[in-house]
């Protein structure tokens, strides 16, 4: 809702006069919390209840994190617009009683917090010795129960943090180096009714090209690799000059297998970039681990 009434309020600053309402309602991501996101099943798990508003004509737009929008969309609707990012980061936060630790320096045993199969197995990779406890619930849930001694530190996105006011609560933003961010974290992805040029035209004063360019390298190499958000592919990417340059990562759950690489190529076809670098790594051996995962967290019937 922060981020929809942001986005509220940026399109009648564009457009005075402009008539907007927002109607709420709950996902299937927000419904279920006693499963890991994981064992759900479902790719579409915070933007299915949306877009059937908008296909049958009670919604033109929808606002959403765009880690969360899968990388195919339902017949009919379409990636209006990419918004300018946040600080993609994954961040540390702590409790009182860790307040003097970072987290290569967190003691053997510290339960760390996440509901994230990318965020798990990069962390398994570069610190075995941590013990990691899946944690579901909204952001202030979620640190509820850390201060209540739940847990020892919390992996978050930093945007969301940010975003939400907690911005003080982030003790580390942990580097590319350890833990590479989901695709399109600290983005916002405006999801829109396809032959509605109007609306297009309405959204298109939030486009952030750079942006962009590199939300939709990441989320061809995602597409590319058949992954949903609930695998452990990570990403990180930037612009220099004419240049697109993308890092992609595929880790088994355990952490023990982490294939990654980098390539680049010219900004104005980031979706190339994505595919060639998911094809790169799937020589490397990610489709092996990936079928491994999708095996392994398949939902019962």
């Amino acid at each position: 809702m922060v981020q929809t009434n942001w986005v509220k309020q940026e399109l009648q600053r564009a457009h005075p006069g402009l008539e907007i309402s927002v109607e709420a309602m709950a996902t299937q991501g927000d419904k279920i919390l006693d499963v890991a996101l994981a064992k759900i099943g479902d790719k579409g798990l915070f933007t299915k209840e949306l877009e059937a508003q908008m296909l049958v004509g009670r919604a033109e737009i929808a606002v959403h994190s765009l880690k969360d929008l899968p990388t195919n969309l339902p017949q009919g609707l379409i990636l209006g617009c990419v918004t300018q990012r946040e600080d993609p980061a994954d961040a540390l936060v702590v409790n009182t009683k860790n307040s003097s630790h970072k987290l290569e320096t967190l003691p053997s045993g510290s339960i760390v917090g996440t509901s994230s199969l990318r965020r798990l197995a990069q962390l398994r990779h570069k610190y075995p010795d941590l013990i990691f406890k899946d944690v579901r619930g909204n952001v202030i849930t979620r640190i509820e129960k850390l201060d209540s001694g739940e847990y020892d530190c919390l992996i978050l996105a930093a945007a969301g943090l940010t975003r939400l006011g907690f911005g003080d609560r982030i003790h580390q933003l942990i580097p590319n180096s350890t833990s590479l961010h989901a695709v399109g974290q600290g983005a916002l992805g405006i999801e829109c009714v396809e032959g509605r040029p109007e609306v297009i035209e309405i959204i298109k004063c939030l486009e952030h090209k750079p942006t962009s360019q590199r939300c939709l390298a990441e989320r061809a190499l995602l597409r590319e690799l058949e992954g949903g958000c609930q695998v452990p592919i990570g990403v990180n990417s930037k612009i220099e000059g004419q240049n697109l340059f993308l890092t992609g990562m595929v880790a088994s759950l355990d952490g023990k297998r982490l294939i990654r690489d980098e390539i680049h190529g010219n900004a104005d076809d980031p979706e190339s970039i994505g595919i060639k670098l998911a094809n790169i790594l799937k020589q490397q051996g990610a489709g092996e681990i990936l079928k491994e995962i999708f095996d392994s967290v398949r939902p019962e019937a």
